[in-house]
């Protein structure tokens, strides 16, 4: 249950960014009657999600061949590198979600300039395959058991709010959606880096230090109430000294990017690819 939670967050917000790009190509292509194009946007976004599952096939292969200390320092690092991953999409998003329409349209205009229809293929392709497969690797580095069906329904609200802006556009507040949700994916990546740090910690590959408490017998980890905690952000029923401490060095980590001119260096806007130029 907390697993398919974890995964509908997920789903969600990734998949609502994705919906917004394909409906931002579609509207513009509809208002500029350039229909010859739509069905290179629908050929791009089938190849996006191919090679999406296509990466989330692989890392589950790859899991399954290791055992033991290999397979929790893979799991490990793949939660690591999956908060920092989440971290900068959640601060990109922030900065850039005003001109990420323009940013497209400029892009549909410049392959339309060219001549080149299937110009909007790669143009599509390129910035929804760069979420699809940020989400799986989130999707599969998120702990917890039963993530296909939290994954399937997140999407699926996701297409319905795509289809809701395609149809009443400035009605929905989508600033107040990606800070709600942005909240909630910061929490959710402090816990990615809890969870990676304890992987690394059971294979022996760093020290965790003494234990800061103990609450097992009180609210474990494993079922219930701490169960959906552990999932979603991270709870530990018995932490070590490493893991809480990288748990709170997260926090500051992310404050400095957020308060320091770093953050616009990071998340500084990403060119749309011109592929028919």
């Amino acid at each position: 249950m907390s697993g398919d939670l974890s995964a509908l967050l997920i789903a969600l917000r990734e998949g609502v960014e994705m919906t917004l790009i394909v409906g931002i190509v579609l509207a513009y292509l509809t208002q500029r009657r350039h229909y010859r194009c739509i069905p290179w946007v629908w050929a791009g976004v089938a190849a996006a999600i191919v090679v999406s599952l296509g990466f989330l096939g692989v890392l589950n292969a790859l899991d399954a061949d290791f055992s033991g200390a290999t397979e929790a320092v893979f799991e490990g690092s793949a939660m690591l590198l999956a908060s920092a991953f989440l971290t900068w999409m959640i601060f990109w998003m922030l900065r850039n979600s005003r001109s990420v329409g323009a940013d497209l349209r400029r892009g549909v205009d410049d392959v339309i300039a060219s001549g080149a229809s299937w110009g909007v293929f790669f143009l599509v392709f390129f910035a929804v395959v760069r979420e699809g497969v940020e989400l799986a690797l989130l999707l599969f580095a998120a702990p917890g058991q039963g993530k296909l069906l939290g994954a399937v329904v997140g999407l699926a609200a996701a297409v319905a709010v795509g289809v809701a802006i395609y149809a009443f556009g400035r009605r929905l507040d989508l600033r107040l959606f990606f800070r709600v949700t942005g909240v909630l994916l910061v929490l959710f990546a402090a816990g990615l880096v809890t969870h990676g740090v304890h992987e690394l910690v059971e294979a022996h590959v760093v020290a965790g230090g003494p234990q800061l408490f103990d609450l097992s017998a009180h609210l474990p980890d494993e079922a219930g109430v701490g169960g959906l905690l552990q999932t979603l952000f991270g709870y530990s029923a018995d932490p070590t000294a490493l893991e809480g401490i990288a748990y709170l060095a997260y926090y500051v980590v992310a404050l400095v990017l957020w308060r320091t001119r770093v953050l616009d260096r990071i998340t500084a806007p990403r060119p749309v690819v011109n592929t028919a130029a």
